[in-house]
């Protein structure tokens, strides 16, 4: 550290040449990242609550007030108001605590010890460490001819030792929603705790559905479903870091909850004790701002992008992995591998990333790539193409 001050305008200077240095939204050329831009009112909103702290929720009631109001707005859209949760700082978080919820919930009323959980072989990576962190033995069930999970699978593999089945509404790698419904049937019927990661999908399939999209139901509004996660910081336009966690009672919250007697609550149940209020109050303003129809308008426009490239790129003669189901494409050429094509894209400063299961470069059309981003895409797509 240095001895004496540095000048604030010597600091910003510094700062910007790092900041130079990082790849901008607005460019347009992320393509790989479900994250974007933040609505410039949820950022104004954003600053004026960074002094709050949710972990010591006492000081801070009205702030408090605003989270939970916050979580009874998602869960309204998602099938039910009445919900118990938190935001917290993203999905990775809002995952482990529904396995830590489920986990300990089975430990008291089952008497489990050596926890099982069932996720699709496409679900986030975060459940590998819940594996790690929780104790919990990962089963992964594998995909169907439509990258959905098996349900037969599933119903085969449920033990004495199963805590919890995870569903995906939204994949990471392709915008897949898993068959909730059956997996909502096979929970109620094997009395086991039934989580979706919608970290994605939460913010994206209700408002499609306001417009006529035709999806399956996948949320609450399903019997089965006991938790939900949904990221506001990715199509909600939330400011980073905001993740959500919701609970169909509170039940699980109370099965994780630890004693706090210095604080001003006495029991807490996030992973995380000191939490930002600002992520709270940014999705609550912008929630309100925008509306469910301001949501759906965003969500339209990203897919009418999204099936602008799909055809583009099939017109091309590049492989679609699958019809995009939201704003997320996966695609291959027809000689190069998967990596090759990627790394000609990157060459053209494209920032791509590359799916797994099944291997593919795969694109989120998020709000900041624009007609013309796509444009320019398929542009250097066809350069390529036809420069082999």
């Amino acid at each position: 550290m240095n001895t004496k001050p540095i000048a604030k305008s010597e600091i910003l200077k510094e700062l910007q040449e790092y900041q130079n240095q990082d790849y901008k939204y607005e460019s347009g050329r992320i393509l790989g990242s479900m994250c974007t831009q933040a609505h410039p009112f949820a950022k104004e909103v954003f600053i004026k609550f960074l002094d709050s702290n949710l972990g010591d929720a006492g000081l801070f009631q009205g702030t408090k007030h605003i989270e939970d109001e916050a979580i009874k707005t998602i869960g309204s859209f998602l099938g039910n108001p009445e919900v118990y949760g938190n935001i917290v700082t993203g999905g990775t978080e809002a995952n482990l605590m529904a396995m830590r919820g489920a986990r300990n919930l089975a430990i008291n009323e089952k008497g489990i010890k050596n926890g099982e959980i069932i996720v699709p072989e496409s679900a986030h990576f975060s459940f590998k460490k819940a594996q790690d962190m929780l104790g919990l033995k990962v089963i992964h069930a594998p995909l169907d001819k439509d990258y959905r999970t098996s349900t037969d699978f599933v119903q085969d593999n449920i033990n004495k030792n199963t805590v919890a089945i995870v569903g995906v509404a939204g994949s990471t790698e392709l915008g897949v929603i898993d068959p909730i419904q059956e997996l909502s049937d096979i929970s109620i019927d094997k009395n086991i705790h039934l989580h979706v990661d919608a970290a994605f999908g939460g913010f994206v399939i209700p408002f499609l559905k306001d417009l006529g999209y035709n999806f399956p139901d996948f949320d609450f509004t399903l019997p089965g479903v006991d938790s939900m996660t949904v990221d506001p910081h990715k199509m909600g336009l939330a400011p980073i870091p905001a993740g959500c966690i919701l609970f169909k009672d509170n039940k699980c919250l109370d099965a994780m909850a630890v004693d706090t007697p210095y604080l001003t609550y006495k029991q807490q149940s996030t992973i995380v004790g000191t939490r930002l209020g600002a992520s709270s109050a940014a999705i609550f303003a912008l929630m309100k701002y925008l509306g469910r129809e301001g949501y759906a308008k965003l969500a339209k426009e990203c897919m009418d992008n999204t099936d602008f490239l799909a055809k583009g790129l099939k017109d091309l003669g590049y492989d679609l992995v699958m019809e995009p189901k939201l704003n997320i494409i996966g695609f291959n050429h027809p000689q190069l591998s998967t990596e090759d094509l990627a790394d000609e894209l990157e060459k053209r400063d494209w920032r791509v990333s590359m799916s797994k299961c099944p291997e593919a470069v795969r694109i989120i059309v998020m709000r900041h790539i624009k007609h013309e981003n796509i444009l320019d895409l398929l542009g250097d797509l066809k350069d390529i193409k036809n420069n082999l």
